[in-house]
Protein backbone atom coordinates (compact mmCIF):
# COMPACT_ATOMS: atom_id res chain seq x y z
CA UNK A 1 0.00 0.00 0.00
CA UNK A 2 1.37 3.40 -0.95
CA UNK A 3 1.24 6.10 1.71
CA UNK A 4 1.12 9.54 0.15
CA UNK A 5 3.02 12.35 1.87
CA UNK A 6 0.79 15.00 3.47
CA UNK A 7 -0.21 18.09 1.58
CA UNK A 8 2.27 20.90 2.08
CA UNK A 9 5.43 18.82 1.69
CA UNK A 10 7.56 20.19 -1.11
CA UNK A 11 10.17 18.15 -2.98
CA UNK A 12 12.96 19.98 -1.16
CA UNK A 13 11.33 19.40 2.22
CA UNK A 14 10.76 15.71 1.53
CA UNK A 15 14.34 15.09 0.47
CA UNK A 16 15.84 15.80 3.92
CA UNK A 17 13.05 15.75 6.46
CA UNK A 18 14.02 16.55 10.03
CA UNK A 19 11.56 17.15 12.83
CA UNK A 20 11.91 20.78 13.91
CA UNK A 21 10.73 20.12 17.47
CA UNK A 22 12.09 17.99 20.35
CA UNK A 23 10.98 14.50 21.24
CA UNK A 24 8.49 14.52 24.09
CA UNK A 25 10.51 13.29 27.07
CA UNK A 26 10.60 14.21 30.75
CA UNK A 27 13.14 16.92 29.82
CA UNK A 28 10.56 18.51 27.52
CA UNK A 29 8.07 18.92 30.36
CA UNK A 30 10.72 20.14 32.79
CA UNK A 31 11.86 22.94 30.47
CA UNK A 32 8.26 23.71 29.46
CA UNK A 33 7.22 24.33 33.08
CA UNK A 34 10.39 26.33 33.75
CA UNK A 35 9.72 28.47 30.67
CA UNK A 36 6.12 29.16 31.70
CA UNK A 37 7.31 30.38 35.08
CA UNK A 38 9.84 32.67 33.40
CA UNK A 39 7.12 33.92 31.06
CA UNK A 40 5.08 35.08 34.03
CA UNK A 41 7.87 36.62 36.10
CA UNK A 42 9.84 38.11 33.18
CA UNK A 43 6.76 39.91 31.86
CA UNK A 44 6.17 41.37 35.34
CA UNK A 45 9.87 42.30 35.63
CA UNK A 46 9.94 44.18 32.33
CA UNK A 47 6.59 45.84 32.95
CA UNK A 48 7.10 46.83 36.60
CA UNK A 49 10.77 46.69 37.56
CA UNK A 50 12.15 48.21 34.33
CA UNK A 51 9.14 50.53 33.99
CA UNK A 52 8.60 49.72 30.31
CA UNK A 53 4.87 49.62 30.84
CA UNK A 54 2.54 47.02 29.38
CA UNK A 55 2.55 48.50 25.88
CA UNK A 56 6.31 49.04 25.76
CA UNK A 57 7.01 45.56 27.08
CA UNK A 58 4.62 44.07 24.52
CA UNK A 59 6.30 45.82 21.61
CA UNK A 60 9.83 44.86 22.69
CA UNK A 61 8.97 41.22 23.30
CA UNK A 62 6.94 40.91 20.11
CA UNK A 63 9.94 42.17 18.11
CA UNK A 64 12.29 39.71 19.83
CA UNK A 65 9.84 36.86 19.25
CA UNK A 66 9.51 37.72 15.56
CA UNK A 67 13.30 37.64 15.13
CA UNK A 68 13.65 34.33 16.98
CA UNK A 69 10.76 32.77 15.03
CA UNK A 70 12.33 33.72 11.72
CA UNK A 71 15.56 32.03 12.80
CA UNK A 72 13.65 28.95 14.01
CA UNK A 73 11.66 28.59 10.79
CA UNK A 74 14.78 29.04 8.64
CA UNK A 75 16.66 26.38 10.58
CA UNK A 76 16.71 22.99 8.86
CA UNK A 77 16.98 20.89 12.02
CA UNK A 78 15.98 20.98 15.66
CA UNK A 79 18.35 23.30 17.55
CA UNK A 80 17.66 23.06 21.32
CA UNK A 81 18.85 26.56 22.25
CA UNK A 82 16.90 28.20 19.42
CA UNK A 83 13.74 26.16 19.96
CA UNK A 84 13.57 26.85 23.69
CA UNK A 85 14.43 30.52 23.20
CA UNK A 86 11.32 30.76 21.04
CA UNK A 87 9.27 28.94 23.68
CA UNK A 88 10.41 31.33 26.42
CA UNK A 89 9.62 34.35 24.23
CA UNK A 90 6.25 32.87 23.22
CA UNK A 91 5.53 32.36 26.92
CA UNK A 92 6.20 36.01 27.64
CA UNK A 93 4.22 37.28 24.64
CA UNK A 94 1.33 34.92 25.42
CA UNK A 95 1.23 36.33 28.96
CA UNK A 96 1.23 39.85 27.55
CA UNK A 97 -1.64 39.05 25.17
CA UNK A 98 -3.82 38.21 28.13
CA UNK A 99 -2.57 41.13 30.21
CA UNK A 100 -3.31 43.58 27.40
CA UNK A 101 -6.76 42.17 26.84
CA UNK A 102 -7.64 42.32 30.53
CA UNK A 103 -5.76 45.42 31.71
CA UNK A 104 -5.76 47.67 28.63
CA UNK A 105 -9.13 46.71 27.20
CA UNK A 106 -10.97 45.80 30.36
CA UNK A 107 -12.03 42.32 29.22
CA UNK A 108 -13.03 40.13 32.20
CA UNK A 109 -10.88 37.06 32.84
CA UNK A 110 -13.86 34.78 32.18
CA UNK A 111 -14.37 36.32 28.74
CA UNK A 112 -10.64 36.32 27.97
CA UNK A 113 -10.45 32.62 28.82
CA UNK A 114 -13.38 31.92 26.50
CA UNK A 115 -11.94 34.02 23.66
CA UNK A 116 -8.58 32.25 23.71
CA UNK A 117 -10.23 28.83 24.04
CA UNK A 118 -12.32 29.48 20.93
CA UNK A 119 -9.32 30.90 19.04
CA UNK A 120 -7.21 27.83 19.92
CA UNK A 121 -10.01 25.48 18.82
CA UNK A 122 -10.21 27.35 15.51
CA UNK A 123 -6.45 26.95 14.95
CA UNK A 124 -6.65 23.23 15.70
CA UNK A 125 -9.57 22.89 13.27
CA UNK A 126 -7.69 24.74 10.50
CA UNK A 127 -4.52 22.72 11.20
CA UNK A 128 -6.36 19.41 10.98
CA UNK A 129 -8.29 20.44 7.88
CA UNK A 130 -5.01 21.34 6.17
CA UNK A 131 -2.76 18.50 7.37
CA UNK A 132 -5.18 15.76 8.56
CA UNK A 133 -3.18 15.47 11.78
CA UNK A 134 -2.32 17.47 14.88
CA UNK A 135 0.65 15.24 15.66
CA UNK A 136 3.50 16.91 17.49
CA UNK A 137 5.96 14.28 16.22
CA UNK A 138 5.68 15.34 12.58
CA UNK A 139 6.50 19.07 12.41
CA UNK A 140 8.40 18.64 9.16
CA UNK A 141 7.03 21.40 6.91
CA UNK A 142 6.88 25.17 7.16
CA UNK A 143 3.09 25.17 7.15
CA UNK A 144 2.91 22.68 9.99
CA UNK A 145 5.46 24.68 11.93
CA UNK A 146 3.35 27.81 11.46
CA UNK A 147 0.27 26.07 12.88
CA UNK A 148 2.41 24.62 15.69
CA UNK A 149 3.76 27.96 16.90
CA UNK A 150 0.43 29.75 16.56
CA UNK A 151 -1.23 27.02 18.61
CA UNK A 152 1.50 27.25 21.25
CA UNK A 153 1.12 31.04 21.48
CA UNK A 154 -2.60 30.63 22.11
CA UNK A 155 -2.03 27.89 24.71
CA UNK A 156 0.12 30.34 26.66
CA UNK A 157 -2.49 33.09 26.38
CA UNK A 158 -5.28 30.68 27.36
CA UNK A 159 -3.24 29.24 30.21
CA UNK A 160 -2.47 32.72 31.53
CA UNK A 161 -6.14 33.72 31.50
CA UNK A 162 -7.24 30.44 33.12
CA UNK A 163 -4.50 30.64 35.75
CA UNK A 164 -5.34 34.24 36.67
CA UNK A 165 -9.04 33.34 36.76
CA UNK A 166 -8.36 30.51 39.20
CA UNK A 167 -5.88 32.34 41.44
CA UNK A 168 -7.45 35.80 41.43
CA UNK A 169 -10.94 35.61 39.95
CA UNK A 170 -11.98 32.57 41.99
CA UNK A 171 -9.79 33.53 44.95
CA UNK A 172 -7.92 30.22 45.17
CA UNK A 173 -4.54 31.87 45.62
CA UNK A 174 -1.27 30.93 43.94
CA UNK A 175 -0.33 27.85 45.96
CA UNK A 176 -3.78 26.28 45.76
CA UNK A 177 -4.02 27.05 42.04
CA UNK A 178 -0.68 25.33 41.45
CA UNK A 179 -1.92 22.23 43.28
CA UNK A 180 -5.18 22.22 41.32
CA UNK A 181 -3.46 22.41 37.94
CA UNK A 182 -0.86 19.82 38.99
CA UNK A 183 -3.74 17.48 39.91
CA UNK A 184 -5.40 18.09 36.53
CA UNK A 185 -2.15 17.23 34.74
CA UNK A 186 -1.91 14.05 36.82
CA UNK A 187 -5.43 13.12 35.71
CA UNK A 188 -4.41 13.64 32.07
CA UNK A 189 -1.35 11.40 32.58
CA UNK A 190 -3.46 8.68 34.19
CA UNK A 191 -6.01 8.95 31.40
CA UNK A 192 -3.25 8.58 28.82
CA UNK A 193 -1.53 5.53 30.28
CA UNK A 194 -4.39 3.77 32.08
CA UNK A 195 -7.37 4.68 29.91
CA UNK A 196 -5.51 5.00 26.57
CA UNK A 197 -6.45 8.62 25.94
CA UNK A 198 -5.26 9.68 22.48
CA UNK A 199 -1.63 10.78 22.74
CA UNK A 200 -2.13 13.99 20.73
CA UNK A 201 -5.19 15.00 22.76
CA UNK A 202 -3.34 14.24 26.00
CA UNK A 203 -0.31 16.28 24.87
CA UNK A 204 -2.25 19.43 24.03
CA UNK A 205 -4.37 19.31 27.20
CA UNK A 206 -1.23 18.88 29.30
CA UNK A 207 0.53 21.62 27.33
CA UNK A 208 -2.28 24.06 28.11
CA UNK A 209 -2.39 23.09 31.80
CA UNK A 210 1.37 23.46 32.34
CA UNK A 211 1.03 27.17 31.57
CA UNK A 212 -1.16 28.07 34.58
CA UNK A 213 0.82 25.59 36.69
CA UNK A 214 4.10 27.35 35.90
CA UNK A 215 2.53 30.79 36.24
CA UNK A 216 1.06 29.94 39.64
CA UNK A 217 4.45 28.66 40.82
CA UNK A 218 6.12 31.82 39.53
CA UNK A 219 3.60 34.12 41.20
CA UNK A 220 3.78 32.16 44.46
CA UNK A 221 7.56 32.53 44.55
CA UNK A 222 7.78 36.13 43.36
CA UNK A 223 4.78 37.93 44.85
CA UNK A 224 4.91 39.58 48.26
CA UNK A 225 3.76 37.75 51.37
CA UNK A 226 0.87 40.23 51.65
CA UNK A 227 -0.37 38.96 48.27
CA UNK A 228 -0.01 35.30 49.21
CA UNK A 229 3.48 34.71 47.82
CA UNK A 230 6.93 34.02 49.26
CA UNK A 231 8.29 37.46 48.38
CA UNK A 232 11.36 36.37 46.37
CA UNK A 233 10.68 39.05 43.75
CA UNK A 234 10.59 38.96 39.95
CA UNK A 235 14.36 39.35 39.51
CA UNK A 236 15.43 36.46 41.73
CA UNK A 237 12.67 34.13 40.50
CA UNK A 238 13.35 34.87 36.83
CA UNK A 239 17.12 34.45 37.31
CA UNK A 240 16.81 31.08 39.07
CA UNK A 241 14.47 29.62 36.48
CA UNK A 242 16.45 31.02 33.55
CA UNK A 243 19.62 29.42 34.89
CA UNK A 244 17.75 26.12 35.25
CA UNK A 245 16.54 26.38 31.64
CA UNK A 246 20.04 27.17 30.36
CA UNK A 247 21.54 24.23 32.27
CA UNK A 248 18.92 21.76 31.01
CA UNK A 249 19.01 22.96 27.40
CA UNK A 250 22.82 22.87 27.41
CA UNK A 251 22.66 19.25 28.54
CA UNK A 252 20.14 18.43 25.81
CA UNK A 253 22.26 20.16 23.14
CA UNK A 254 25.33 18.17 24.15
CA UNK A 255 23.63 14.81 24.72
CA UNK A 256 21.03 14.96 21.94
CA UNK A 257 18.64 13.13 24.28
CA UNK A 258 15.54 14.85 22.89
CA UNK A 259 16.37 15.02 19.17
CA UNK A 260 14.49 13.07 16.51
CA UNK A 261 16.56 11.42 13.79
CA UNK A 262 16.26 12.41 10.12
CA UNK A 263 13.93 10.89 7.56
CA UNK A 264 16.26 10.91 4.59
CA UNK A 265 13.68 9.92 2.02
CA UNK A 266 9.99 10.45 1.42
CA UNK A 267 9.41 6.72 1.97
CA UNK A 268 11.11 6.85 5.38
CA UNK A 269 9.00 9.85 6.33
CA UNK A 270 5.83 8.10 5.19
CA UNK A 271 6.63 5.05 7.30
CA UNK A 272 7.30 7.27 10.29
CA UNK A 273 3.94 8.99 9.85
CA UNK A 274 2.22 5.64 9.53
CA UNK A 275 3.89 4.48 12.75
CA UNK A 276 2.75 7.68 14.49
CA UNK A 277 -0.82 7.10 13.35
CA UNK A 278 -0.76 3.54 14.67
CA UNK A 279 0.63 4.75 18.00
CA UNK A 280 -2.18 7.27 18.29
Amino acid sequence: MTINPPRGDTTAERSTLWNKVPEITVYFWIVKILSTTVGETAADFLNTNLHLGLTGTSLVMAALLAAALIAQIRARTYVPALYWLVVVLVSIVGTLLTDNLVDNFGVPLEAATGVFAVALAAIFAAWYASERTLSITAITTTRREGFYWLAILLTFALGTAAGDLAAEGLGLGYATSALVFAALIAIVAISRYALKLDVVVAFWIAYILTRPLGASIGDYLSQSTDDGGLGLGNVATSAVFLLAIIATVTYLAISGRDAFGPATTATDAAHRRAKDNVAR
